[in-house]
């Protein structure tokens, strides 16, 4: 039993089924009182109504400002370290917007397959597994305004507001925007791997994507008219979390034997390494003013070498 006067958090690293009902025995065996906290793992349901039935039956035993809904990702040190990068380096802030900035990719790869999660899997698909938490928390802090300070409700804040700023889909910007896949048979690190639908527990008529990309819009002021793709899938060719910022063209060619198409880019890798590069173009040696692509390179994990956090 808890010692009296002590902090009690209960994770609930469950399927979101569960989460009313572990919070009703525990308020039943009277393990709830004022210094008790719940943590609600994502996903929080599978739609809107299964959510607010969640947040209405969850709040029966605990307050409000006892609850947190997490999303796991956002411990890793890299992920954290672009709230330092948006808003700890003067330098970007003017450019941090439309039309300076072309486009902004947000992409998590897996290079495995469902594995044993595939009853799990199968019921969910990439889009709710990884686009609506994973990706969007991404996109919130690319896109987000300064918040007033680091309490957590005043980063929420600027969070929700772009969200209530993403462009709605229709029908037809569906089918221009988006794309949905699942993996078939291949070879993984020279080894055959099955498909999806050969994977245990997944029916063999099963529609669940394990491929999305999509093309998004904020309608605000700073990212007006910038479209933000975001993709993920499993049995890519590689695992690869990187958020890549490309930067508008020059104005004028002044060099016209630069490589065509060449802008600036802020690659900001997330995994499996974590560093952040900026692309820039120079000058190679010799004759001429030949001009290549060089990166400015800080590598997180070789510039501190303390005890890095865990998502």
């Amino acid at each position: 039993m808890p010692q009296p006067g002590s902090d009690r958090v209960y994770y609930l690293a469950t399927a979101p089924s569960l989460f009313t009902g572990i919070c009703a025995h525990l308020s039943g065996a009277g393990l709830v009182d004022a210094r008790s906290r719940v943590v609600l793992e994502k996903p929080l349901g599978h739609d809107l109504a299964s959510a607010q039935d969640i947040n209405n039956e969850v709040g029966r035993y605990f307050a409000e400002s006892q609850i947190f809904r997490i999303d796991h990702y956002l411990g890793k040190e890299t992920v954290q370290n672009l709230m330092v990068l948006r808003f700890g380096n003067s330098i970007f802030e003017p450019l941090w917007r439309g039309p300076h900035i072309k486009s902004v990719q947000i992409t998590v790869a897996e290079s495995v397959g469902v594995g044993s999660r595939a009853g799990f899997y199968d019921g969910t698909g990439a889009m709710r597994d990884m686009v609506q938490n994973h990706l969007l928390q991404l996109l919130c802090i690319v896109a987000m305004e300064p918040p007033v300070s680091l309490d957590p409700d005043a980063v929420r804040d600027e969070k929700l507001k772009v969200l209530r700023s993403l462009r709605p889909m229709k029908e037809t910007d569906v089918a221009q925007n988006t794309v949905r896949g699942q993996y078939t048979a291949g070879a993984v690190n020279g080894e055959s791997a099955v498909g999806y639908l050969q994977e245990d527990n997944v029916p063999e008529d099963s529609h669940t994507e394990t491929f999305v990309a999509l093309k998004a819009y904020i309608n605000n002021w700073r990212w007006a008219n910038v479209p933000f793709f975001l993709r993920t899938g499993k049995r890519m060719h590689e695992r690869s979390s990187e958020i890549v910022v490309e930067f508008a063209a020059m104005p004028f060619a002044l060099f016209p034997d630069a490589p065509r198409q060449q802008t600036n880019r802020l690659c900001i890798r997330l995994q499996p390494e974590e560093h952040v590069q900026l692309q820039m173009m120079a000058k190679e040696p010799g004759s001429g003013m030949r001009l290549r692509p060089v990166s400015l390179n800080l590598d997180l994990e070789s510039a501190f070498t303390g005890r890095r956090s865990e998502a």
